[in-house]
C-alpha cells in the first residue's frame, strides 16, 4: 500500500513539474527553454513570475510531502 501512495506522490510531483513548464512557455518560449534545459532557471521563474508559477509549485510540494511522509512511515528513510 505504501508503494501506491508513494508513486501517487511522485505523479502529483511530476503533473506540478509539467505545469511549471507550461506556465514558463506560455510566458515566453525563452523562458520555457530556460526552465527545460537550465535547473536554477525555474527557481528564478518561480520567484518572477510568482502569480504564473504558484499553483504548480504548491503541487509539487504537495507531492514532496507525500513522496516524504510515505517514505517515513515505511522505514524508508
Amino acid at each position: 500500500m505504501g508503494d501506491i501512495i508513494f508513486y501517487i506522490g511522485f505523479g502529483i510531483f511530476i503533473i506540478g513539474g509539467i505545469g511549471l513548464l507550461v506556465s514558463a512557455f506560455k510566458t515566453h518560449i525563452l523562458w520555457g527553454l530556460a526552465v527545460f534545459f537550465i535547473a536554477p532557471a525555474s527557481l528564478l521563474y518561480l520567484v518572477i513570475h510568482w502569480q504564473d508559477a504558484k499553483s504548480p509549485f504548491k503541487l509539487q510540494v504537495f507531492g514532496i510531502l507525500i513522496i516524504g511522509i510515505t517514505a517515513y512511515l515505511n522505514g524508508w528513510l
